[in-house]
């Protein structure tokens, strides 16, 4: 006898670590910048620059690329621009990890903190936090149906099935030139810049994934002109594409991540050779898991008629899909301004970071935190901006009907809209929304037949069985078990006994005959 099997394909995360470290330095103005009279932003970009797997480790070498906007009471400019990296390189304990594996890391600048030591020097700190997996492709063998001679009965179990279909990482280059309004003045120098992407859509399509969202950019910089006059400039650019992915195929399942990697900013002359353009250059890192549902008959046991059947089984986790789900809340707070009064507010970003989530009953509880920065215009000679940052906490349960502890998916959290707006002098209304999605597997436990074995009936077994009887159900009865221990087909126990269905009620009759 032989097993008919078919080939589930599916992924995994073999080993996972998560590791927090902090970075530390303090950095001396260089000799071609001003003193520092007040700090106003900074920001911290990850960049990791070699991953090196080893035997339950991987070294991540890499670096905090900063950049910092501070005031200066010197003649010139007012602002002035900082950058700088903080170097590291960390070992992370990966239990299960082996030098031939590709490691995927995932790092975030959690917090990049600047302080003054003194006009002339500034301690920089950072605390990141590094993920480390490893991820690979299997397949489970299923068994659907059986050939050989021997006469034996099997009983099938209907699966809804999610399979992966694609598994690959990518990238998407977004390239777009932007011209400044002709009331504004030329570019000196780019100061201080945000980029960050909303409402990024992707779709499955037969052999391709389209791509659409938005760029939405800030710069702050200084004019052309013997005072270089600052000046902001905000916009929103929608863009749109095609990825190529080969046995894509539209009705798919797409789970797909991106994050926004490498940004070039530059200035750039337009036509009449004057600095009003601005070149946009951007990356984005694409994981693509693509996943395709199937309904598949499964063979969860065996028994022999005229021979004895035994099976070995193993333990799997096959899934299917649970939810695909998106929510929102919104999240609203008051920042206070000390040390100065606002007179116009020029910028606010945002930043979403989950601190955690957890099961509970239909849905995923989210934790953690919306990080505010808002630039405005002190109208105070000595210190004309400032900058105020505040970090609002959120509680929010994304419903997820029917979710256990085993199928928490990986939720994407982003700000959808911001908005802040001066109350007075002193305070700021923030209101914002949060946007979260996810895709969740329902895990399916099963005991899959890897091996059968066909061998003669015992007959001492077979002779103590009565050649006929009348077998009253007992509670948890069912025809399969019946049929398996009297070695007697189900379909036999069918018709010797008239039953148009397999439902049996304790205490009714059966007629069995052996051999039937």
């Amino acid at each position: 006898m032989e097993l008919i099997r078919r080939n589930i394909h599916m992924d995994r995360v073999r080993a996972e670590a998560v590791t927090q470290f902090t970075l530390e330095d303090d950095v001396n103005i260089p000799e071609n910048k001003p003193d520092v009279s007040t700090l106003n932003l900074e920001k911290g970009e990850l960049v990791i620059d070699e991953i090196r797997p080893g035997t339950d480790c991987v070294t991540v070498k890499g670096r905090i690329s900063y950049v910092i906007l501070y005031h200066t009471t010197e003649d010139g400019s007012c602002l002035v621009v900082l950058d700088g990296k903080l170097p590291f390189e960390e070992k992370i304990n990966l239990q299960g990890a082996m030098p031939t594996d590709t490691v995927d890391v995932e790092g975030e600048v959690e917090d990049l903190t600047v302080g003054t030591i003194n006009s002339r020097k500034l301690n920089v700190q950072s605390l990141v936090t590094l993920t480390a997996r490893v991820e690979e492709l299997y397949d489970e063998e299923a068994p659907i149906a059986i050939h050989g001679e021997e006469k034996a009965e099997y009983r099938q179990m209907p699966i809804d099935l999610a399979q992966i279909s694609i598994c690959k990482n990518d990238i998407f280059r977004i390239k777009e030139e932007v011209a400044l309004p002709s009331n504004y003045p030329n570019i000196f120098q780019i100061l201080w810049s945000n980029i960050s992407l909303g409402d990024v859509e992707f779709k499955a399509m037969e052999e391709k994934l389209t791509i659409s969202g938005d760029v939405h950019l800030f710069v702050l910089y200084g004019g052309e002109g013997e005072d270089h006059p600052i000046r902001s400039f905000e916009t929103t650019l929608p863009f749109s594409g095609v990825l190529e992915c080969h046995g894509c195929r539209e009705g798919m399942l797409p789970d797909i991540r991106y994050r926004l990697g490498q940004q070039e900013l530059a200035v750039r002359p337009d036509f009449d050779g004057e600095e009003r353009s601005i070149g946009l250059e951007l990356v984005l890192d694409i994981s693509i898991r693509i996943y395709e549902e199937e309904k598949l008959d499964i063979i969860s046991d065996i028994y022999g008629v005229s021979s004895e059947i035994s099976t070995v089984t193993h333990r799997a986790n096959l899934r299917r899909l649970l939810a695909r789900v998106t929510g929102k809340t919104k999240v609203t707070d008051r920042i206070h301004v000390t040390g100065g009064s606002v007179l116009q507010l020029l910028h606010s970003e945002g930043s979403v970071t989950l601190e955690q989530q957890s099961t509970v009953e239909n849905g995923i509880l989210l934790q953690g935190s919306l990080s505010v920065k808002v630039l405005y215009i002190t109208g105070e000679d000595d210190a004309p901006y400032g900058c105020a940052q505040a970090q609002i906490p959120f509680h929010y349960t994304l419903e997820v009907p029917d979710i256990a502890p085993e199928d928490l998916g990986k939720v994407h959290a982003e700000v959808e809209q911001l908005q802040v707006t001066m109350l007075d002098g002193e305070e700021m209304d923030v209101k914002a929304v949060l946007c979260f999605s996810t895709v969740v597997f329902k895990n399916i436990p099963v005991e899959l037949i890897s091996q059968v074995t066909v061998s003669e009936l015992d007959s001492s077994k077979m002779s103590n069985l009565p050649g006929m009887v009348m077998y009253i159900v007992k509670p948890g009865d069912n025809l399969w078990n019946i049929g398996k221990k009297y070695y007697v087909p189900v379909e036999t126990l069918r018709e010797l006994n008239s039953l148009d269905n397999d439902e049996l009620m304790p205490g009714q009759k059966l007629l069995i005959v052996k051999g039937g």
